[in-house]
């Protein structure tokens, strides 16, 4: 039987089940750690470095994403120290990431005061966007190497292990074996690893041309849920659709069946509805 950790987070007495990470436990007093790289149906991959907080006796900062509560622990979310940190990391991110299209980098850059623009002129990865298939679009320049979509295509979701991290250092990228295409590749076109991009680096073929066309309109979406009629799993979808026209359909990642993933069918099978 699971025991009771009892805690203080920004001062106030805390209980929760062991086992429970300090994310979790923030959130459950009401307290939102922001976080790039951590995902409800993935494992904590421990690398934005977004989400650290502050242990009285700890002599560095901790990732609050995978780090679990113990007996007495003070926790401090929102300390001098902790803002300076993240405000660092979030300035580091954008001025080597195309970070244009996350709203969550956007609004804690804003709340942590971040300038990317100090460290000098972006140096972003230098390359165009790759268009290999009809699908989704990949774009490196805004690839943070969080790594998420990775987890998505291995062993926590599809198992087709068609991306992996190539190269060391500056080197680092995101790659399908010996640089192929995604049609040469073992990708089956699931789309897992668009469902966990928090950077837009991985989109959907038709937000992409919107974007690109200065076309897309968030004010003008409506987002519904529905079931994919293709089998009797029974997934949920959540429709985006602007001017009557689907634009991205993703899937919840608390919901108990699809747990956000999906399958090619459910995530890019609906051109029927258009017809």
């Amino acid at each position: 039987m699971t025991g009771t950790v009892h805690l203080t987070i920004d001062g106030k007495p805390a209980e929760v089940p062991e086992g429970t990470t300090l994310r979790a436990a923030c959130e459950a007093q009401g307290i939102q750690v922001p976080t790039l790289c951590w995902a409800e149906n993935l494992v904590p991959a421990n690398v934005c470095r977004v989400c650290v907080v502050e242990v009285e006796g700890a002599r560095v900062l901790v990732p609050a994403c995978s780090r679990a509560v113990e007996p007495g622990m003070v926790v401090h979310t929102d300390s001098e120290r902790v803002r300076t940190s993240r405000k660092l990391v979030l300035e580091l991110l954008g001025s080597s990431v195309d970070m244009s299209q996350s709203g969550d980098f956007q609004a804690y850059a804003k709340r942590y005061g971040a300038d990317p623009a100090r460290f000098g002129p972006a140096a972003t990865v230098a390359e165009p966007p790759r268009v290999d298939n009809a699908l989704f679009v990949r774009d490196y320049a805004k690839c943070m190497l969080c790594t998420k979509c990775v987890q998505a295509c291995g062993e926590e979701a599809q198992n087709s292990f068609a991306i992996a991290v190539a190269g060391r250092g500056f080197d680092a990228r995101i790659s399908t074996e010996y640089e192929v295409s995604l049609p040469e590749s073992a990708c089956v076109f699931c789309g897992n690893c668009i469902g966990v991009c928090p950077t837009n680096a991985l989109v959907f073929t038709r937000e992409y041309e919107l974007r690109r066309d200065g076309q897309w309109d968030e004010s003008r979406q409506a987002v519904t849920d529905t079931v994919c009629g293709y089998c009797g799993v029974g997934c949920t979808l959540t429709l985006r659709v602007q001017d009557n026209t689907i634009v991205r359909v993703t899937s919840p990642s608390d919901n108990p069946v699809t747990r956000g993933h999906l399958c090619v069918k459910g995530r890019f099978g609906w051109g029927y509805v258009e017809d």
